[in-house]
């Protein structure tokens, strides 16, 4: 995909609906300058049609990385089954569905394709995928893709259970918790995939909540960025499923906001060399003297 994709022949913008338009000239496709995720509501998304459950916080975490994306003209996304694919798919991003446990291993060699037929052009390859999709049944693909140190970002959408099967219990669910379909609560406890990218050698990792649109913003951004020039990066987002967990929709948020304070607060880990990347690329212009 490209801006030229989007470019109407001359003589022809006017015609068109007005929410293309905008998606263009004042949404996350215009070239000049970029929407902030504190402004949603007031453009033209990505993404806004679904039919995800009303309340889901898996889907304010897709609609803010679709935002915070630096070229979604030049982004492809790979997912599976899932909730969040319910939501991705309906996005104007390229949206590859790969098969339960292989999203990780299409996404290393599109990412490999991609590299070679656009030398000049960066594309951006973007997991996005649930904590069973990922840590359980997608865990080869996951763990192999980083020692490879493939250079595509992975996003976990972890709302700690199967939500779109019925309620399964998954390797991200906490111990003790108990399911429709783990009714005597988990025996195990919540894998630690952070410690595992660390392992890895992944250059960029974070766990993040989605109580802070502007810090998600930067995070997926860096994410994205690292993964272009340096190596693989991963984020865990934690996205409730409030229906499988009985979360009141008006308590979706202050869900988010008490997991955030126990035990899901924001971390993140940085290799000296991603370090040295974003200092380059962050680098604010010093501000003049004033006389």
């Amino acid at each position: 995909m490209a801006h030229d994709n989007l470019t109407p022949s001359p003589g022809y913008l006017e015609w068109l609906p007005i929410e293309y338009q905008d998606l263009v000239n004042l949404g996350p496709y215009n070239r000049e300058k970029k929407p902030k995720v504190t402004d949603m509501g007031k453009f033209k998304e990505i993404i806004e049609e679904h039919p995800m459950c009303a309340g889901c916080a898996m889907t304010l975490f897709i609609r803010l990385a679709m935002i915070a994306f630096p070229n979604p003209e030049h982004t492809i996304i790979v997912g599976t089954a899932g909730c969040g694919r319910l939501a991705i798919s309906q996005a104007s991003i390229p949206f590859i569905y790969g098969n339960y446990g292989d999203t990780n291993s299409v996404a290393s060699g599109l990412k490999r394709g991609l590299d070679q037929k656009y030398p000049n052009q960066p594309k951006d390859v973007v997991v996005m995928a649930g904590d069973g999709g990922l840590i359980d049944i997608g865990f080869q693909g996951l763990m192999h893709s980083w020692f490879r140190q493939e250079r595509f970002t992975t996003i976990m959408l972890d709302n700690e259970v199967y939500g779109n099967t019925g309620g399964q219990e998954s390797g991200m669910t906490a111990q003790g918790q108990v399911l429709k379909m783990a009714p005597r609560g988990k025996v195990t406890g919540k894998i630690d995939a952070m410690s595992l990218a660390k392992v890895a050698g992944v250059d960029y990792i974070a766990r993040i909540a989605p109580t802070n649109p502007s810090r998600v913003a930067r995070t997926i951004r860096r994410a994205v960025m690292i993964a272009r020039e340096v190596g693989p990066t991963y984020i865990q987002a934690y996205t409730s499923c409030n229906i499988e967990y009985a979360i009141p929709t008006g308590d979706v948020m202050q869900d988010a906001f008490d997991m955030e304070k126990e035990r899901y607060g924001f971390e993140e880990v940085i290799s000296d060399k991603a370090k040295a990347y974003l200092d380059e690329i962050e680098k604010k212009p010093a501000k003049k003297a004033k006389k």
